[in-house]
């Protein structure tokens, strides 16, 4: 019997080797005793992204689910994350669950879990689910028809696509930027968002916005390392004044300046909130994961807002905006999301409110960006992920907690700050910070400086010296 782990995002596996049709429906089985326990005529909202097996899988949760009598909504064809997070809402649903993987590589599938309110579930909530997986389903779910839940009104199909390009045309202003002369660059990787652009700018161009359930053997990670086709389309064509990518499901964001430049996460956020403040004249507390830049304390400083650092894994960032005043709620992996929209990471929606932003004053990301500088300093950031074997991943770990390390190279460690991973401060502008991934056998290195080849030294010297210790001893 496989034991199955949510980790920071949901459960991930690898498609037919533990994520497989017996264990998803384990999980639905799981979920479904959750649900009756919570309401006694409950329903579901169900989607999918375009990786392998995702309808497959998206069907087979409906059918256990149906087996208890609990109705389920889909629709047919893949979804993004927030588009199955909004039709929650929108559908007045207890639950929405996304049979995705997310950024990880085309081999892995995944379930994720979202509350009614339209944001990840909760993490003590998804807690109690995982400790009712039973080791087996213990009826014949495969031979339950699909087409007769349908005609029994236990399913029910809906465009999730139409709801969610809907609510965009409510809350933005498409018409100033579709008449501002920005070009706008996308590139879907593949993912679950390649339809929406299409259809929102068709003047747009576009990238990887077909269906290719293999990502063409690319993670649908959109960083920077992941997106050199794009970068390069940018600067060889010249026409380009923004560029967005999406991840497999949608809900994170890369983005582009004019000239192909990786505008990180960071910055971005940095952006935002000198948006909504100055422009939207919108307020609330900025809640960031604990591997964003303290830059942003810096501009909430500057705005008098109050901001909260949380864990990573953007779950603690959406138990605030569920009860509390949050104007802006974001990740260094490029999972933000901003007041006025459901707590939910949305690569689109933030990549719509950065061409608003571009459109209401007329300037370029480079412009804008120069205007944060004022506020905040110049600076840079940069990750790196060691791939190690699972021994010397936990040898580097335990070093960390024991607080083995006094420098790295010429660096030496002012503070420390381990909210969750181990965070190295040099000075109040220079950093590292390490920390082992919760869905993948990867150690993550961060690092900013006041410029980019610098924070590529900072983390050149962090590796060396943690592989090193490790060696020695």
């Amino acid at each position: 019997m496989t034991q199955i782990k949510f980790g920071t995002d949901g459960w991930r596996a690898i498609i037919a080797k533990d994520y497989t049709v017996e264990n998803v429906a384990r999980v639905a089985e799981a979920t479904a005793a959750w649900l009756l326990k919570l309401s006694k005529k409950p329903s579901v909202v169900i989607g999918y992204d375009p990786r392998f097996g995702g309808k497959l899988f998206a069907e087979t949760t409906c059918k256990v689910l149906s087996h208890h009598g609990i109705k389920t909504y889909m629709s047919k064809n893949f979804s993004s994350t927030p588009m199955v997070s909004l039709a929650t809402v929108k559908l007045n649903a207890n639950l929405g669950i996304v049979i995705t993987a997310s950024h990880n590589p085309p081999a892995y599938n995944g379930f994720k879990l979202k509350g009614a309110y339209g944001g990840p579930l909760l993490p003590e909530k998804i807690e109690e689910i995982e400790k009712l997986i039973p080791k087996t389903v213990k009826f014949d779910f495969e031979s339950i028809n699909i087409e007769e839940v349908e005609n029994k009104k236990l399913l029910e199909y809906v465009d999730f696509e139409d709801m969610y390009i809907n609510h965009i045309e409510e809350h933005f202003d498409l018409d100033a930027i579709r008449n501002s002369g920005i070009r706008v660059g996308y590139d879907a990787m593949y993912g679950a968002g390649q339809n929406v652009m299409r259809r929102l700018f068709p003047d747009s161009v576009l990238l990887h916005c077909e269906n290719n359930p293999s990502f063409h053997g690319q993670a649908p990670e959109p960083i920077h390392k992941n997106l050199q086709e794009f970068s390069e389309l940018i600067k060889n064509t010249g026409i380009i004044d923004c560029g967005i990518a999406t991840d497999g499901d949608a809900d994170r964001i890369g983005l582009y300046d004019d000239r192909g430049n990786f505008v990180d996460s960071h910055h971005l956020i940095l952006l935002l909130i000198k948006y909504l403040y100055e422009h939207r004249n919108m307020r609330g507390k900025v809640v960031t994961a604990f591997s964003v830049s303290p830059k942003v304390n810096r501009m909430c400083e500057f705005y008098k807002l109050e901001q909260k650092v949380t864990k990573i894994g953007f779950k603690h960032i959406a138990s605030h905006m569920v009860s509390d005043d949050v104007l802006l709620g974001g990740e260094e992996s490029g999972g933000i999301a901003i007041k006025g929209h459901i707590p939910e990471r949305d690569g689109i929606w933030i990549g719509l409110t950065i061409l608003e932003f571009m459109s209401k004053t007329g300037k370029s990301i480079r412009d804008l960006i120069k205007e944060v500088y004022e506020i905040v300093g110049e600076f840079a950031f940069e990750r790196s992920d060691l791939h190690l074997h699972e021994e010397i991943k936990n040898s580097i770990v335990a070093n960390c907690e024991n607080n083995a390390y006094t420098s790295f190279g010429d660096y030496k460690i002012q503070r420390i700050e381990n909210i969750d991973g181990y965070k190295y401060f040099f000075n109040d502008d220079e950093w590292v910070m390490i920390r082992a991934s919760g869905t993948e056998p990867v150690l993550r290195n961060y690092a900013q400086s006041n410029s980019q080849q610098n924070a590529f030294l900072i983390l050149k010297a962090a590796e060396q010296t943690l592989l090193n210790h490790k060696t020695a001893n």
